[in-house]
């Protein structure tokens, strides 16, 4: 039985949009959603972004920023990482870990993304967790088995308060940045087999309190039958929420209705 849980939307920006240009986004986007109260929002610009971001915002509650990476190390050489206390002087509160780029990119393994998630919990950030399967993986369908390894090799030997500060992101590798996106049917039935799952390692509470974000080219077109499925809890957007006011329209899909 589904239980209500407060929706989520996050707009990942990936390498796109500068510190000056972060500053108009803000403006726009802050007028588009003056009304809306009942979704938490997460904007997660470039590094570079996150200071004017965060001196704009001056640790608004309504809108809370993210970060698209982190290392696992506290701190030390390592050139070009960022640190989660260098996040949390920022005031970021959430960091996408396992993204599907990185992932595939820049080859980061499941024992990989599970350090960075222990350090975030370590140092109070919130993960989104990326999880997801390939075209080939689908249609082989192996998505299942692919979804359990990754959530398993993340998650597994948490403790549940732990795992209830994690928010998971189904994002289906073959629907990012190219346009097709999971049908409302697809998305539903992944995103209850994750719940049914995290429900196995971490237990019934935890996994009906937990928020699961589809992310795969979520449009204002495609938002309001996404979010309208049972076990989806929100999105992770990408190239629309480059665009304040499309970004907004999906933020309002996911007000309740009365």
């Amino acid at each position: 039985m589904s239980i209500p849980r407060k929706k989520f939307i996050a707009g990942n920006f990936k390498m796109n949009t500068t510190s000056s240009e972060v500053a108009s986004y803000l403006e726009a986007f802050r007028v588009a959603t003056e009304k809306v109260n009942d979704v938490d929002i997460v904007l997660i610009p470039p590094f570079t972004s996150l200071a004017k971001a965060s001196e704009i915002l001056g640790g608004a509650q309504k809108i809370r920023l993210g970060a698209q990476n982190m290392s696992s190390e506290a701190k030390g050489a390592y050139t070009g990482e960022i640190s989660a206390s260098m996040l949390r002087d920022l005031f970021v509160r959430y960091v996408l870990v396992g993204h599907s780029e990185r992932r595939r990119l820049f080859g980061e393994t499941d024992e990989m993304v599970r350090r960075k998630l222990v350090t975030a919990l370590k140092s109070e950030l919130r993960p989104i967790l990326c999880i997801g399967e390939t075209l080939e993986e689908r249609q082989s369908n192996q998505e299942k088995t692919v979804l359990e390894s990754q959530l398993r090799a993340a998650i597994e030997g948490l403790s549940p308060e732990e795992i209830s500060e994690i928010v998971i992101a189904y994002e289906p590798v073959w629907a990012i940045g190219t346009g097709l996106t999971a049908t409302p049917e697809q998305a539903q039935q992944a995103h209850l087999f994750i719940r049914d799952y995290l429900g196995k390692l971490s237990g019934t509470s935890v996994a009906n309190r937990s928020r699961i974000l589809y992310g795969g080219s979520v449009t204002p077109d495609t938002a309001v039958e996404l979010l309208s499925q049972p076990d989806i809890d929100g999105a992770l957007v990408g190239g629309a929420s480059l665009d304040p006011r499309a970004f907004a329209k999906i933020v309002a899909a996911a007000i309740p209705q009365e």
